[in-house]
């Protein structure tokens, strides 16, 4: 970090949209505003700094979130620009959890669209301040007033505009400034500066009718402001004290600044000054807590360098260049290079070798990095995604960042025997880089099964496996995620492994009662042993056997979920029962128990949303009904064109976007996220069941 920039002149923002937004193409107009670039790089010719990856450049998609520092008056803005398709969401979640505040854009044409929604509630769940700005308004069909209400319908009622539009569509030349009611205009959207003026008389009612609203609405958050508003009302506020409501209502996480306009355009400097001055530095959003890895108990950590250093680790990347790269966020002291730290949430010692400011897929190294702050470490070892990094004699562990489990499997192979081991190699460093894409080998076919979020993702991966560690392979069907879970509660039964083969026996035995779990809760394990019928040092055992018997359900193989299993009865032998003779009874009982209490198969359900023109509105409906969907509702994007959302099971989705593309002539386009698991009806599940069994 400058050694000037103080914390509080330090901005941890993330840039987030639903695809095709506009995210990268306004990080761009950011990187060449605050000079990091000598122009500004087009998305569809591949130029763009933080979208660096091939595959990311020929499908002018954003893949992986990159960190980009710049500076922008006397303020250090470190910036992540995080991908807006589905499939890569993760980058989107582990984003967030390390940063200060964000920037929401919306295509000003569209409006908030399914993706929106989904990054929105991410930022709701980590309560990250955001303002919004509003995309490509001045392209045709771009409305600010319309995107505004979509917003208020969609996301929140609580978003007031700070800046509005000069001109419609393509005669945008500006903004109103409605805190010091002042116009900024432009000749190009593209100029050097804006140029300072009087409002356009024919926008004065307008501008004060706005402004008395976010004015209103802002005070309101802050209990002295409020008070002194309603003495001396808006106009007796100066413009600083407007500017101070607002950030503070901003800091609540419930109260929304909107601007809009072109992200390559010059109006990004007003995006800046709004980063600057109404988001948060890492100070505003306080201490951050941890547990004590021996005791337990919590520890907080304040944003001070003199506190101890404690950081989390957040992102794994393989660079070309220097190898292993993990992204880290500074919560607290600070950490220079050279020095040895601790990974506490492996308990290891790592040394922390170079230390790397990202300008994107460019580095700058640096000495030291303070709380606060985001930068990256060259060559740790253990380190993967969520672990915590700490000072070696001040142990603690910050609530890591959790993954949703990957729906969709597909069987890979190496073209070649000889392709094998370096197949293993690159699968392994892409799932350090990537927490949702999963590797095992089936042990009965020896088959190598990955799983991923959704095909896009499997595809993406494949692809870079082939580029950049030079394995060609062959891929199976993709294979749906299935899981078993149990109907009925209160099934007790016994689970008793005996065996007398000359010396010494085995003897365990156990009494189980299973429960149905809420759906999503995962397995829970109550030990209810009174009076020492099965001894202490047995439980644990226990628990691992009904553990492993859960991995491979009784219907098709596929793991048992959302299970409670309670042990609440037992006998042992002084001399045969050991450890293992537990561990074989819980997973006999486990086995012999789910059979008992009417298992069933479980399929993902996805969130289906479709964007279609007007007149192909009944094909696509049709489409999804044939696929065991359920229309959950259907809205007027623009005129002509129709957003439908609906609950699909995943296996009938596969190649839907090609299927979608040839019922549209091309026109429509679709996003779908895991939204749930539900029972699979009977005769699809009996299907399901004879194939498994051949």
């Amino acid at each position: 970090m400058a050694k000037n920039t103080l914390i509080d002149r330090l901005r941890n923002i993330g840039i987030i949209a639903h695809i095709d937004a506009g995210k990268t193409t306004t990080t761009e107009g950011i990187l060449y505003r605050t000079g990091l670039k000598h122009k500004i790089g087009a998305v569809h010719e591949g130029e763009t700094t933080t979208d660096w990856m091939a595959q990311e450049r020929e499908r002018g998609i954003t893949i992986v979130s990159a960190a980009v520092t710049c500076y922008w008056k006397d303020h250090q803005i470190n910036i992540i620009d995080t991908p807006g398709h589905i499939d890569f969401t993760v980058e989107v979640e582990r984003s967030l959890r390390v940063l200060d505040g964000a920037v929401v854009v919306f295509d000003g044409k569209m409006g908030v669209e399914s993706q929106s929604e989904t990054v929105w509630r991410q930022a709701d769940k980590y309560n990250v301040p955001r303002f919004c700005f509003i995309n490509k308004i001045n392209q045709t069909g771009g409305d600010f007033y319309k995107s505004l209400e979509s917003i208020h319908h969609r996301l929140s009622k609580r978003a007031f505009p700070i800046h509005l539009p000069i001109g419609f569509e393509q005669s945008i030349n500006g903004v109103v400034d409605l805190v010091n009611m002042k116009a900024y205009t432009y000749k190009e959207f593209t100029d050097h500066e804006l140029i300072e003026g009087d409002i356009p008389a024919d926008m004065l009612d307008e501008a004060k009718k706005y402004r008395s609203l976010l004015i209103e609405n802002a005070v309101a958050e802050d209990e002295a402001m409020l008070e002194k508003y309603l003495e001396v009302g808006e106009d007796g506020l100066s413009p600083e004290e407007i500017k101070k409501a607002i950030r503070s209502a901003v800091l609540t996480g419930k109260f929304f600044a909107v601007t809009g306009g072109d992200g390559r355009g010059v109006i990004v400097e007003k995006v800046l000054d709004a980063v600057n001055e109404l988001l948060p530095s890492p100070l505003d959003r306080g201490s951050t807590w941890g547990v004590n890895p021996k005791s337990g108990e919590e520890i907080e950590r304040t944003p001070s360098e003199s506190q101890p250093f404690a950081g989390l680790a957040f992102k794994i990347a393989t660079d070309p260049f220097v190898g292993k790269l993990a992204y880290f966020r500074v919560y607290s002291g600070k950490i220079v290079a050279g020095s040895y730290i601790l990974n506490s949430s492996t308990g290891e010692k790592e040394r922390v070798g170079r230390i790397v400011r990202m300008q994107a897929d460019k580095r700058e190294d640096v000495s030291e990095v303070i709380a606060g702050d985001i930068a990256a470490i060259v060559g740790l070892k253990g380190t993967t995604t969520g672990n915590t990094l700490c000072d070696q004699n001040n142990a603690i562990v910050l609530e890591s960042i959790t993954f949703p489990e990957p729906p969709v499997s597909i069987a890979i192979e190496p073209k070649t025997k000889a392709d094998q081991e370096k197949m293993s190699l690159a699968l392994q460093r892409l799932a350090e880089e990537d927490p949702t894409f999963r590797i095992q080998v089936n042990e009965e076919t020896g088959q190598t099964i990955i799983s991923g979020m959704g095909e896009l993702h499997l595809e993406i991966l494949v692809d870079r496996m082939k580029r950049e560690f030079n394995v060609e392979a062959n891929i199976g069907q993709p294979q749906v995620a299935y899981r078993e879970t149990i109907r009925k509660d209160g099934v007790e039964v016994q689970g008793k492994f005996i065996r007398q083969s000359g010396g010494r026996g085995q003897y365990g035995d156990v009494w189980l009662r299973l429960s149905q779990n809420e759906p999503g809760a995962g397995f829970e394990f109550i030990n209810s042993i009174k009076g020492g019928v099965v001894p202490s040092e047995y439980i644990k055992p226990v628990q691992e056997g009904i553990k492993e018997a859960m991995s491979n359900g009784v219907m098709a193989g596929y793991p048992v979920v959302d299970m409670k299993a309670e042990l609440y009865d037992g006998s042992y032998h002084e001399v045969d029962s050991s450890e293992m003779a537990f561990k074989i009874a819980g997973s006999m009982a486990l086995q012999e128990g789910v059979k008992k209490a009417n298992p069933v198969l479980l399929e993902p359900v996805m969130k289906v949303v479709v964007v279609t023109p007007e007149e192909f509105m009944g094909d696509v409906i049709g489409d999804l009904n044939s696929k065991r969907g359920r229309i959950e509702r259907m809205e007027d994007l623009s005129a002509g064109v129709k957003e439908i959302t609906a609950f699909v099971p995943l296996g009938e989705l596969f190649g839907y976007t090609t299927t979608l593309r040839s019922n549209t002539q091309g026109r429509a386009s679709s996003s779908m996220e895991l939204d749930h698991y539900a029972d699979v009806p009977g005769n699809v599940a009996e299907a399901i069941i004879a194939k498994h069994s051949k």
